[in-house]
This record gives C-alpha cells, structure tokens and sequence, in this order.
C-alpha cells in the first residue's frame, strides 16, 4: 500500500470562476465572514495576501473539531486560476508528513468549473486518506457559489 496519495474534485458552478482564485488567494480573510461554519479566521502571518511564498494562519472546521493549519503559497498560474497551498504546520501535519491543497478554475465560455487537488503523503500506513477534508472543499464551493449567486 502506498503512502502518497492524491485526491481531486471538479464542480460546477454558476457564479463566475474568479471569485475563488480572488478569495483563496488575495481575500482569505473574507472567507471566516462568507463560510463561518467552515473557516473562523485567516490571519497572515508573512509577506502580503496573494503573494508567493506569504503565510497564513487558517482555522477550520472540519467533522466538527476546531483545526488550524499554517499554509505557504507554493504555486501561482493567474493564467490557469490556479492557487497552490503547502502545509507548513497543523493539525493537517499530524497525520501526513506532506500536504498540498490546490484550487483551479477552468472557464469556457459560461461554463465554470472549480477543480480542487488534494495531494498528500501519509506519515503511516494506516493513517486515513484525506476524504473528509476534501468534503470539506465541496461544502465550501457549494457555499461560496450560493454566496456569490444572491
């Protein structure tokens, strides 16, 4: 069995595509007032909002427990609207020695397509895929969408 696994959700939505490269990116801080069951706070810690290589603070919900990660932007491609986070420190961490969370909008015409990648390499075998926080990503698209189509 291996330890490095990869997981990725595609979804639909109806608002447009640049809201989530525009939250995730340069409004983090926006995302605890627009999802607050999902994420309490986004607090940076380096560098400027948006920037690569800044740091932020996340804490989150995720099964019901209060979490928190420290990220790092590891990747930026505007072109792509494509965010790429690495966990520096956290809950997250506990679990998996490596972790990788990576938004990507893909827009044709008035079709938008949010793609979630969650790339990780457990620290034991029998540690657990990271499903739930991949559910995590779908309830916050869901939410965001629904957000953004008042």
């Amino acid at each position: 069995m291996g330890l490095k696994g990869k997981l990725t959700v595609e979804k639909e939505i109806k608002c447009h595509g640049d809201v989530f490269p525009d939250l995730f990116r340069h409004n983090p801080h926006h995302l605890a007032n627009i999802i607050p069951n999902h994420i309490q706070s986004c607090d940076l810690l380096e560098g400027e909002f948006g920037d690569l290589g800044s740091v932020s603070l996340w804490k989150y919900t995720d099964e019901g427990k209060e979490k928190y990660i420290k990220t790092v932007i590891e990747a930026i491609d505007e072109e792509k609207k494509l965010v790429k986070f690495k966990a520096a420190e956290g809950d997250v961490l506990q679990i998996y020695k490596e972790y990788t969370t990576t938004i990507h909008v893909d827009i044709n015409g008035d079709d938008h397509l949010v793609t979630w990648t969650i790339a990780y390499e457990k620290l034991r075998e029998d540690s657990p895929d990271p499903i739930s926080l991949l559910n995590l990503a779908i309830n916050m698209t869901k939410e965001i969408e629904a957000h953004h189509a008042k």
